[in-house]
């Protein structure tokens, strides 16, 4: 079996033979841009003419070729005009660069290739058609070709992909209005997609995650502990908790004793405070058992949440490191499955409306900028369910009693008026 440039063959637990595209460490080590992928385990698809890798190598030696400063060929790189054109073009605009986080770019990328590889009726990739072959009803075909995969219906990746399309479409065609047909620039508006129930994502409680921290601090992951922690009680995204955003300089060096939590997605930065001394002069804790918890770490650095990869060298976590901690902590913790610091987050807004705060009051701690946002987050619990029953079956026996007092003074007037007509 030949194989192109760069591809290397593994033989899988199953069986099968996947392929991986890996680009030589010297070329890395002098910046190469272009990325390592898993290409599947179609030779087609990964290995063949007009495959993944050949297009990887296009861009292989595009970036060889603008190093030794000569100009591109066009035989290189994709050719102008055609879909895998957009989606490069798209990755280098600013709406990609600025507004897509690294923790996606890796789903971008597949979405991306799902796309381009999509084979048309005559067998030839999506991705080296022109892009003004796609009309509004090429659009709905690709979206029925999106939907029914190899391994099933796909509703969800189909919707992903269908959203990622119509907004690589309309910034691409700002900037290059001339490869876009007049009379129909975006025909991904106004697919129409299959009604889908949407999983609730989930929410885990107080006592899980308390439970989780301590068990980490035992297991010596005190630093995963108190993500899980932070994340919980001051609702900080966990990427932002991960990338070290959350600081020792913001923790109680104030006039007054907060902590500081920056969301980056929204810019937002909140200092919650932690304590309150009441006029009797007794001074109320809000957080003991979440400062018990960051008691219990090692100032590494001036991120909180810090890794030590040498003696007296420390570095933030990959996200993907980090939730492999998790997942290991959480088995032998024995939590469920459903358990992970995103649930933490989820279970700390769901708390917010447990204790039946308004919804500025929530947001003013969650730093959300719409109701929109805000009220996805918290679950329907229970708690929730029952405190609402009990305010609706007050509000009923109140508006009973009232009506019984209505009447008895209606029937009390009518009593009296026969008593004097007689």
């Amino acid at each position: 079996m030949k194989l192109p440039r760069h591809v290397i063959p593994k033989v899988l637990a199953s069986g099968e033979t996947a392929f991986y595209y890996n680009v030589p460490s010297k070329y890395r080590k002098m910046g190469c841009p272009v990325p390592n992928e898993a290409l599947g385990t179609d030779y087609a698809k990964a290995c063949g003419e007009g495959g993944r890798a050949e297009t990887l190598n296009g861009l292989f030696d595009e970036w060889m070729t603008a190093r030794k400063g000569l100009p591109i060929s066009s035989e290189i790189a994709p050719r102008i005009g055609t879909i895998d054109w957009l989606f490069r073009e798209y990755k280098q605009s600013r709406a990609y660069l600025e507004k897509v986080k690294l923790r996606s770019r890796r789903n971008y990328e597949w979405n991306m290739r799902e796309i381009c590889d999509t084979l048309t009726n005559r067998g030839d990739r999506v991705g080296t058609r022109p892009i003004k072959s796609i009309s509004p009803l090429g659009a709905d075909k690709l979206y029925d070709r999106f939907v029914n995969g190899s391994k099933g219906k796909r509703l969800r990746t189909a919707e992903k992909l269908v959203v990622l399309c119509r907004k690589a479409w309309r910034v691409v065609h700002r900037l290059h209005p001339g490869e876009f047909p007049k009379d129909v620039p975006n025909p991904w508006m106004g697919v129409t997609m299959e009604t889908r129930v949407k999983l609730t994502k989930p929410a885990v409680t107080r006592e899980q995650v308390y439970m989780f921290a301590h068990g980490c601090i035992e297991r010596g992951e005190p630093e995963c502990g108190a993500a899980a922690v932070i994340c919980f009680e001051w609702l900080q995204r966990p990427e932002n908790v991960i990338a070290g955003h959350v600081k020792w300089t913001g923790y109680r060096t104030g006039q007054k004793p907060t902590i500081r939590i920056e969301h980056h997605k929204t810019g937002a930065v909140v200092d919650h405070p932690l304590e309150e001394r009441l006029q009797t002069g007794e001074v109320v804790k809000f957080y003991e058992d979440a400062e018990a918890v960051l008691a219990g770490l090692t100032r590494l650095g001036v991120p909180m949440i810090l890794r030590e990869v040498d003696k007296g060298v420390s570095k933030p976590y990959s996200f993907s490191g980090m939730q492999k901690i998790v997942q290991r902590m959480r088995k032998e913790i024995g939590l469920p499955s459903i358990f992970t610091l995103d649930a933490c987050r989820h279970g700390g807004m769901t708390e917010l409306e447990e204790a039946e705060l308004t919804e500025g009051q929530g947001r003013a701690l969650s730093a959300h900028r719409t109701r929109e946002s805000y009220a996805g987050y918290a679950k329907r619990t229970e708690v929730r369910m029952l405190s609402a029953t009990r305010k609706r079956h007050a509000h009923m026996l109140a508006n009973q009693q009232a009506t019984d007092v209505q009447n008895g003074q209606l029937n009390g007037v009518q009593n009296e008026g026969k008593e004097r007509a007689v």
